[in-house]
């Protein structure tokens, strides 16, 4: 480092020939009993000036400690790159923390690019085929993290979620990654040499690529903001309108008054989008509408105004079962018959009194096919989500149609990149999220 002086202030200059910030002569007169005089070389200038009012480069710099921002940081970070990560929390993974009930369903072993919503639906075939499912699930194995399957191929950690945090964390140490938590982005802009520069409330910093990891707008509580959203849109790169995917329904007032009872009651179900979307799990009523797997997957299909549609006895053909029961039991209750298959309040709620105290010998041909047709086909009106507050994805985010699919980069921004949740790609309830954050991570890590 050598020192240069115009009479009010000493200029800077690294050993590469580029010039720092100016610094105040006050600022660095005597430090540690040392007189710092113009022209002088400074070999461990370090041990004894303050750089924080300088511009601090590096490499990349990724903003958000999440999943993808992590996994990101720690593939970059070994292949040399000098990795920064920025973000505005206390603590890093927080949304992995609380994902999966505490355990983490961090991914599915059974994942294909059908698993994803996309405006662009060939946009993941890339990332996900060049970073499987069975490489994560072997990282997870290198750092002893036990696991199990449940349905559907979703695998979730034996103990807790903090383990897979704690295993990113390890991977970035190793990796030589440093991440900076409570730092805010106050601006960003791009220099005409091509590179980046941050002005953040811990200081200002420059890179040349800048990943933007900053996820979507579900669970405010836990610090999501639009920044990601707004950061592309100053460079010119189009946003898809966004919304609340993987979450609950409310009901209209009315019907919410009539089903509040059945709150905690939990059925089979295959529920069917007005698309022809449908999903096969369980269906949970709640105080304030209707959640479980299957409302949860069905929500990222569902538009406002539309009405679903929910078998209550998926794996039963209710006319042929029927017909059996008035053969061997034909005094028998409609009540009792039908409280065989569901729970009795939710029967009792369905259906009029008159109706269910009725023996089955007692129904008309009109009344059994009415009966069959509501709980095989009964269609229902919502009066709209929970919202963002209780959504586990954002749907829309960025125009994957701007970014590259093999490695996340802005087509108009070299240098820009976006990963995971920020982008217009959403996955089924079950680990597919995880399993982008991880694939598109990796992506633009490894070119970064």
């Amino acid at each position: 480092m050598f020192l240069t002086s115009d009479g009010h202030f000493l200029h800077l200059w690294r050993s590469d020939g580029e010039r720092g910030d100016l610094c105040p002569i006050a600022i660095a007169f005597i430090h540690k009993g040392l007189m710092i005089k113009e022209g002088l070389w400074l070999a461990n200038c370090n041990q004894f000036i303050d750089w924080s009012t300088s511009v601090k480069h590096h490499d990349v710099i990724i903003i958000g400690a999440g999943a993808a921002g992590l996994m990101c940081a720690a593939t970059a970070g070994y292949r040399g790159r000098d990795v920064l990560v920025l973000d505005n929390a206390k603590q890093a993974g927080r949304k992995i923390l609380i994902s999966g009930g505490g355990r983490c369903n961090f991914t599915n072993l059974k994942v294909e690019p059908a698993n994803f919503i996309c405006s662009n639906p060939h946009f993941v075939k890339s990332a996900l085929a060049r970073y499987p499912s069975q490489q994560f699930i072997e990282l997870v194995e290198r750092h002893g993290i036990e696991y199990h399957e449940r349905d559907h191929g979703q695998l979730f950690c034996n103990d807790s979620a903090k383990e897979i945090v704690t295993m990113l964390l390890t991977e970035c140490e190793w990796a030589g990654v440093r991440i900076k938590l409570r730092t805010d982005i106050l601006a960003v802009k791009k220099t005409e040499v091509g590179r980046f520069e941050l002005n953040t409330s811990n200081g200002e910093l420059s890179c040349d690529s800048l990943v933007v990891a900053t996820g979507g707008l579900s669970m405010p509580k836990l610090g999501a903001t639009p920044y990601g959203y707004q950061l592309a849109e100053q460079f010119g790169l189009k946003v898809l309108p966004t919304h609340a995917g993987l979450v609950p329904f409310t009901w209209h007032s009315e019907d919410k008054i009539r089903f509040e009872p059945l709150s905690g009651i939990a059925v089979p179900s295959r529920i069917t989008a007005k698309d022809g979307t449908s999903f096969s799990e369980a269906l949970l009523f709640t105080h304030r509408g209707l959640s479980g797997p299957a409302i949860l997957q069905i929500s990222n299909y569902w538009k406002a105004g539309e009405t679903i549609e929910i078998n209550l006895l998926p794996n039963m053909d209710l006319a042929q079962t029927l017909e059996q029961q008035l053969a061997v039991h034909p005094k028998q209750s409609l009540r009792n018959t039908l409280s065989q298959w569901l729970p009795k309040r939710l029967v009792e709620v369905l259906f009029d009194e008159a109706l269910l105290n009725k023996a089955l010998n007692q129904l008309v041909h009109a009344e059994r096919a009415k009966l069959v047709d509501d709980l095989h086909r009964w269609t229902v009106l919502m009066n709209g989500t929970e919202g963002y507050r209780t959504a586990e994805v954002t749907l829309g985010g960025v125009d994957t149609h701007e970014l590259s699919s093999k490695t996340m980069e802005a087509s108009k921004v070299p240098g820009l990149y976006f990963i995971g949740e920020v982008m217009d790609v959403s996955g089924w309830l079950g680990g597919f999220n995880f399993q982008w954050s991880w694939a598109s991570g990796v992506a633009a890590g490894q070119v970064v």
